[in-house]
């Protein structure tokens, strides 16, 4: 009873807009059962990292905070698709689409409640 979605050859953390760079793959994976560990959510364990940032130029980053998470994340990616358009001289949808495959969106404080704040992180190499 597992499923394996669409793979990518890239996509930022937080899939903003659901655009990534589809890509076919081959996958492998390994399942066992610990039997008597009731779980409400999939865990799951990987061998290394799971992306190979392009953070050799540091970042690029934006904020949210407020008390809505969502809200917060969207600001925060809001803020960075003006930037990375007005910096690129692109499309507004296209920086969005840009946003959605490289960039990564963290929770970065939740002791201050209820004012959350992210962050998203775009990766200043892809702007060279």
């Amino acid at each position: 009873m597992f499923s394996v979605g669409d793979t990518h050859a890239a996509q930022g953390d937080g899939e903003i807009c659901g655009t990534a760079i589809e890509s076919p793959m081959r996958v492998a994976l390994k399942f066992e059962l610990v039997k008597r560990t009731p779980l409400a959510f999939p865990r799951f364990t990987t061998p290394g990292p799971v992306t190979r940032h392009l953070d050799a130029r540091g970042y690029e980053v934006t904020t949210g905070i407020g008390p809505d998470l969502m809200a917060a994340a969207r600001a925060a990616v809001g803020a960075m698709v003006d930037l990375v358009a007005r910096r690129t001289h692109m499309p507004a949808v296209d920086a969005y689409m840009l946003c959605s495959v490289c960039a990564d969106l963290r929770i970065s404080e939740i002791v201050d409640m209820p004012n959350w704040t992210v962050s998203f992180y775009f990766p200043r190499i892809v702007l060279e």
